[in-house]
C-alpha cells in the first residue's frame, strides 16, 4: 500500500501524463491500496484528481475529503476496505489525508479534520475486522496523538512528514510504522494473530532500498522515464520569444520581470513580488515548449492574492527588506520549492526607499487605511519570514494553476507562435 505523495509534478513524466504514468507503475507491482497525500490532493486540479485513478488496479481509501457540490465523497475512493487473509484474518483499512483547508477549499473540495470523523468511523469499521489499520498522511505529531487517543487502532502507517521508524514504534499497543520519502525505504509490518484467543503481536521494520540487489536494466529504466517525460513535454509548444529571458537580474530581458507581469495579470492586481531563486533556467529566443518551462519552474506553487491595509502592507515590505540579505543565499527546501536558494526579492508595482524607509505603490506613498492587493506565490505564506501575510492578510488562493502554468498562459497570449 501507499500512504500518499506517490506523485510529484517535479518529474517530467508525472507532469506530462498528469500522474497516469505513476498509476501504471503502481499497477505493475501490484499495489492493493493507496490513499492520497497533499501532492495528489492539492498538486492536481479537481478534474485531474477525479481522473487520476481511472486506470488503477488498486483501491483508494480516503475518509476526510468531500465534493461540496454533491456532499459526497469523490467517486475514486471508498471509506474503508476489509481484506481477509488466507488464514481468515480480517484486516480493516481506513485513511486520512492532511486537512489543508486553505488549499483544498479553493480547489473545489471540502476537507474535514480527523476528529470530526474518526470516532464514528471507528464505531462502524472496528466491529468488522480483527485488525484495524489507519493509513495516515497526517504527519508524525498527529500520528502520536491519535495513537494515544484511540486504542481501537491496531496499526498506524504514517507519512507526510517524511519520518522514518527503522524498527517501528509502539504507543501502548498501537504499532506505528513509517518509511520516509523518495522510496529510500520499504516499510513492512508483521502480524502474528491467534484466532482462538484473538490475541496478536505486531512488529515493524524498514528495508533500505539501497541495500536491495539492482537489476542490470534498472538505471536504464529510470532514465527512460525521464527521457519519455521530456519528450512528451517538448512536443507541446507554447510561444515564440523575440529575445531570450535570463535568470541574471542584470540582463536586458529578465525572466522574473516577465513572470511578475504574468502574475499581476492572473491576480488582476497592480503589484507582485517573487524571488529569483524560483527561476532555475533561462528561456531561449524562438519557440519555447513546456519542457523548457517545466525545467525552469518545476515548483508545485500556486498563486495567492494578499490584501492588506496600507499600514500592514508597509510592515510586510519592511519584513521583506529586513530579511533580504539573509534570504539572498538562503538554502531552502520543501513547501513546494524545488530550487536551491531563495534568492533576491523582486517587486513590480512596489518600490522601497531604504533611506527614508518609505514604501511606494505605483510611485505614490501608500495610504495607511486604504486596502492594497499584491500577488505572489503561496510559498510566501508557508515560510516563516513574512508573518504579516498570515497574521493580518486576507489571502485568496488562485487555483488550479501552478506558477509555470500562469507564465505559460501569459506567453501564449503575448508571444503567440507565428
Amino acid at each position: 500500500m501507499d500512504v500518499g505523495d506517490f506523485i510529484d509534478r517535479w518529474h517530467p513524466l508525472t507532469e506530462a501524463t498528469d500522474g497516469q504514468a505513476n498509476v501504471e507503475l503502481m499497477n505493475q507491482l501490484p499495489y492493493d491500496l493507496a490513499t492520497i497525500g497533499n501532492n495528489e490532493g492539492v498538486g492536481n486540479s479537481k478534474n485531474q484528481l477525479e481522473h487520476l485513478y481511472d486506470q488503477a488496479d488498486f483501491d483508494i481509501i480516503l475518509d476526510n475529503l468531500e465534493d461540496p457540490k454533491t456532499q459526497q465523497a469523490p467517486a475514486f475512493c471508498q471509506p474503508y476496505r476489509i481484506i481477509e487473509t488466507n488464514q481468515g484474518t480480517k484486516i480493516g483499512f481506513i485513511a486520512f489525508t492532511a486537512p489543508f483547508s486553505l488549499t483544498y477549499q479553493p480547489n473545489g473540495w471540502r476537507i474535514y479534520q480527523v476528529a470530526e470523523l474518526l470516532p464514528r468511523l471507528l464505531n462502524e469499521v472496528r466491529p468488522l475486522c480483527d485488525i484495524l489499520v489507519l493509513m495516515s498522511h497526517l504527519g508524525i505529531d498527529a500520528d502520536l496523538k491519535l495513537a494515544n487517543q484511540y486504542p481501537e487502532i491496531d496499526i498506524l502507517l504514517g507519512s507526510h512528514t517524511h519520518h522514518v521508524f527503522p524498527n517501528g514504534e509502539k504507543i501502548q499497543h498501537v504499532q506505528l510504522a513509517a518509511a520516509g520519502k523518495f522510496g529510500h525505504y520499504i516499510g513492512a509490518v508483521h502480524i502474528l494473530y491467534d484466532h482462538q484467543t484473538k490475541q496478536y503481536q505486531t512488529y515493524a521494520k524498514t528495508i533500505a532500498t539501497a541495500d536491495l540487489p539492482e537489476a542490470a536494466n534498472d538505471s536504464l529504466e529510470i532514465a527512460g522515464y525521464l527521457t519519455r517525460g521530456h519528450q512528451l513535454l517538448q512536443e507541446r509548444q507554447i510561444a515564440e520569444l523575440p529575445q531570450a529571458l535570463t535568470c541574471d537580474l542584470s540582463g536586458p530581458y529578465t525572466f522574473i520581470e516577465l513572470a511578475l507581469r504574468a502574475v499581476k495579470e492572473r491576480g488582476q492586481s497592480q503589484a507582485a513580488v517573487l524571488n529569483n531563486g524560483l527561476f532555475l533556467a533561462d528561456l531561449p529566443a524562438g519557440i519555447v515548449n513546456e519542457d523548457q518551462l517545466h525545467e525552469a519552474l518545476p515548483h508545485s506553487m500556486h498563486l495567492i492574492n494578499v490584501t492588506l491595509k496600507g499600514a500592514d502592507m508597509i510592515r510586510l515590505i519592511l519584513e521583506m527588506e529586513k530579511n533580504r540579505s539573509y534570504l539572498r543565499k538562503f538554502h531552502i527546501a520543501g513547501m513546494g520549492f524545488r530550487g536551491k536558494i531563495f534568492g533576491e526579492l523582486c517587486y513590480s508595482g512596489i518600490s522601497f526607499d531604504p533611506v527614508t524607509k518609505t514604501v511606494y505603490w505605483l510611485d505614490e506613498p501608500l495610504k495607511l487605511d486604504q486596502n492594497y492587493t499584491i500577488t505572489t506565490v503561496d510559498h510566501f505564506l508557508f515560510i516563516p519570514f513574512f508573518p504579516t501575510i498570515e497574521l493580518v492578510g486576507q489571502v485568496d488562493f488562485l487555483f488550479p494553476e501552478f506558477l509555470r502554468n500562469v507564465v505559460s498562459a501569459y506567453l501564449k497570449e503575448h508571444y503567440p507562435i507565428q
